[in-house]
């Protein structure tokens, strides 16, 4: 019930999607203030061209950037602390932090037990989402410092703060009385007939999430499901961590390991002319790339592919805990219990989906296939694939790339990039990007750059906070973070604060702004983007930082996943924004990588640094080649892999229980999948059979939803070529205003598949009969149908 936001390790493989496991996770947030939080950069007047050009430069200018955070004179030198959050000055602040939040949830846990007129049941479902709020408050917010922040004792503080408000989180799990007064609530008309859309969804998200965490149970099964959740957890997390092969190396004769780089040969090779290739790490990607000889690459394919016995025995054990997990709850399997609040609800639509998906990417991978084995002039083995992928691959560099694609990154300078998505989303939903001076003590690193998201009226609706330099002990994942999630704040809470001492904020000092409309006061979603890009040469040249294609694409996927959470404002925290079901989560990301790199959007930005001058047609031409031709060479099959895992995944996990529990040989399950789907399927007649699925981490982060990053990137492709292609330019304002009202603006308060069917709109042909809207096997299968493209899966 309730879980903390947490950050996995998949979805798209380039971001940390924290994902928000509704019931009382884990998000931060701001307080009133007097005046309205957005002021200009000249402090005088809101100058779109004047913010668009200094967009550029505190990205691209040292010189600018060093000039624009300098504090100024006759400004408060006192500090904001992090984030705006009025606690978090010093590292004694987490602890007041935690403990003043951790005090208002036992109050609001209080009200919520005492509950016995109607109109106190009636306050339950926002009275439940401000205690998920509250804790979400410290958890993600203290989670993200611990992790981000280079100052030890600030680490120390935030996880101190994060452990006592992640402690009593667990004592809400066993707090049986608010599941039984949410219970009450529901089962009475004249309670739910009052409610809002937004509450009655979040008072069912909420107990849903209950009846997961098993506090419907007898005692004894409780501790029973306790005792399993943690089992899964520790032995998971031996798994995730554990991948190892069963043989460490593979020793050939040095002169076997013709086509391999003399270099790496010098560097493995031993004193008797033996080479010893690991098999883990780049060493063994790159003979299976480049060296000559098929009984090498077959030796190196089948060891690196071979995990070790430990291994393949946690994967398991890790697996049968799940099916008795799920054999406690009443479900049939693991897959059955977990895909039951997605949008795929059952491990048999999910078998559809991927099925349909297989027939649909065929064809494109009989043809790339077809052409390697062309180049190869014999029947094409597993351990071909990449030497003969790389050899077409440098071939095609050799003969048809132009010398314009290695000029490509002179003209995407982070600071144009940005400025870039700053008029796409001008353009397409009314808002804009624009730098913000910080106060001292704001940002946990100087290189921090923060940007107020403002609309068209000059309104202040969201703050992102920029760390996309790389430094020492920094992750270099790139990745979105919702520091706090947007919702309204009650005259109640404001009341509320103003009596605890006048300079307490009702949203602890973060940004909040009046609705208009309303003149209800909102805490606005705060945000963090975190890349790993190389900062500015500081040479006297000037070169900003320049960003390859691969890191543009990047750049728009995380801000995919932040305009989401930027427009999606709705008055309860537990669905605004990414809260939504997992598998519609990377769906805003994966749309904005078509934008990337869409003609229309090129022209929007892409400027030489230095000259200014705009990208031409003749290289978008080029550029626009170039992909198609590498995917024509690998991305069906690669698209193909994903599907296979994803299909390995749900075999895994849609086992019955009373099967599972009693012992699963993962190594079998594993080749007949690979046997009835696979192209290039593992050879099953050697021995030991290979077992790579002790490799397949995301397994455990990801266990029965390894399908939803190719399941949303078949519903994105879908959305750009019918929404977006379908008028006469993608930087359309009414397509963006139909995607922004029809999938955005929701967050996790609509279905996926009402958000999906809304956008495609009735007179699309994938949604004919209202297919779409209900969801179920079928609109599993016509996802499937549409398939994926040639790109190959973003990563």
């Amino acid at each position: 019930m309730f879980r903390p936001v947490g950050r996995r390790a998949w979805t798209c493989r380039k971001c940390l999607l924290r994902n928000h496991s509704r019931a009382f996770e884990s998000a931060a947030s701001p307080a009133p203030r007097s005046q309205p939080d957005y002021i200009p950069v000249d402090n005088k007047s809101p100058r779109k061209d004047a913010d668009d050009d200094s967009l550029r430069r505190v990205f691209d200018s040292q010189p600018f950037w060093k000039d624009f955070s300098r504090p100024r004179t006759g400004v408060s030198s006192k500090p904001a602390g992090l984030v705006q959050n009025q606690y978090l000055t010093s590292p004694d602040g987490f602890r007041a932090f935690a403990h003043i939040s951790l005090h208002k949830c036992q109050a609001i846990v209080t009200k919520v037990l005492e509950a016995s007129t109607l109109d106190e049941y009636r306050s339950l479902a926002r009275n439940l989402d401000r205690l998920s709020d509250l804790l979400c408050r410290v958890i993600d917010l203290s989670d993200f410092i611990r992790t981000i922040h280079p100052d030890r004792k600030i680490q120390e503080a935030a996880t101190q703060a994060y452990a006592l408000m992640f402690e009593y989180m667990n004592v809400l799990n066993t707090t049986t009385g608010l599941h039984e007064q949410l219970g009450k609530a529901l089962d009475n008309p004249d309670v739910t007939s009052h409610w809002t859309e937004a509450e009655t969804i979040v008072a069912k998200i909420l107990m849903k999430d209950f009846t997961n965490s098993a506090i419907h149970m007898p005692p004894d099964e409780r501790q029973r499901f306790v005792n399993l959740s943690n089992d899964v957890s520790q032995v998971g997390s031996d798994f995730f961590g554990g991948a190892e092969p069963a043989r460490a190396q593979v020793t050939f004769p040095a002169n076997s390991l013709q086509g391999l780089d003399p270099i790496v040969i010098q560097q493995i090779k031993k004193w008797n002319n033996k080479a010893p290739v690991p098999t883990m790490g780049i060493v063994p990607r790159l003979v299976l790339r480049s060296v000559r000889n098929e009984d090498v690459r077959k030796e190196v394919y089948l060891a690196t592919r071979t995990s070790s016995s430990r291994q393949i025995h946690r994967l398991e054990k890790l697996l049968m805990k799940r099916a008795e997990l799920a054999q406690l709850s009443g479900f049939n399997s693991f897959a059955d219990m977990t895909l039951s609040d997605k949008m795929a609800k059952s491990p048999e639509s999910v078998s559809n989906f991927l099925t349909s998906l297989i027939s649909s990417n065929q064809g494109l991978v009989s043809e790339e296939l077809l052409q390697l084995q062309q180049l190869k002039g014999s029947s094409l083995k597993p351990w071909d694939h990449a030497y003969y992928v790389h050899k077409r691959v440098m071939e095609y560099s050799q003969s048809r790339r132009s010398r314009e694609l290695s000029a490509v990154p002179e003209f995407f300078s982070l600071g144009t990039v940005m400025q870039g998505l700053s008029r796409l989303f001008d353009r397409l939903y009314g808002v804009r990007l624009v730098p913000q001076e910080t106060a001292p003590g704001e940002t946990w690193h100087p290189d921090v750059r923060r940007l107020d998201v403002v609309d068209e009226s000059e309104k202040h609706i969201a703050v992102i906070y920029c760390d996309l330099f790389t430094r020492a002990n920094k992750l270099p994942n790139p990745a979105h973070f919702t520091l706090r999630c947007s919702r309204e704040i009650s005259a109640d809470e404001v009341a509320e604060c103003a009596s605890l001492h006048e300079s307490a904020h009702p949203n602890d000092g973060m940004a909040t702004a009046v609705d208009p409309h309303t003149k209800t006061l909102r805490q606005l979603p705060t945000i963090a983007l975190v890349c790993d890009f190389q900062e500015p040469i500081m040479n006297g040249s000037g070169r900003p930082t320049l960003l390859s294609e691969q890191s543009v694409r990047t750049l728009f996927h995380e801000m995919g996943h932040a305009v989401h959470s930027i427009l999606g404002q709705t008055p309860l925290q537990s669905i605004s924004g990414t809260r939504c079901a997992t598998d519609f989560a990377e769906l805003p990301s994966v749309l904005m990588e078509s934008f990337a790199t869409a003609p229309e959007v090129l022209s929007l930005y892409a400027r030489h640094w230095k000259t200014d001058e705009p990208l031409s047609e003749n290289m978008m031409r080029s550029m626009e080649l170039d992909r198609t031709a590498h995917g024509s060479i690998y991305g069906a099959v690669e698209n193909e892999a994903q599907i296979l895992m994803a299909l390995v995944d749900q075999a895994y996990h849609s086992i019955p229980s009373t099967d599972a529990v009693k012992g699963i040989d993962t190594t079998d399950i594993y080749h007949k999948v690979f046997s009835q789907y696979s192209s290039l399927p593992d050879p099953e007649n050697v021995h030991p059979r290979t077992s790579w699925q002790g490799f397949f981490g995301h397994l455990y982060g990801y266990g029965a939803t390894y399908y939803s990053y190719i399941f949303d990137r078949a519903i994105a492709n879908k959305i750009w070529q019918d929404v977006f292609q379908s008028g006469r330019t993608s930087v359309d304002r009414a397509a963006g205003e139909r995607y922004k009202n029809e999938v955005l603006r929701w967050g996790g308060g609509r279905t996926g598949w009402q958000c999906v069917a809304g956008v495609l709109g009735e007179e699309n042909p994938s949604n004919a009969n209202g297919r779409l809207v209900e969801g179920g096997d079928e609109a599993m299968r016509e996802v499937g149908r549409w398939g994926l493209g040639r790109d190959g899966v973003s990563g």
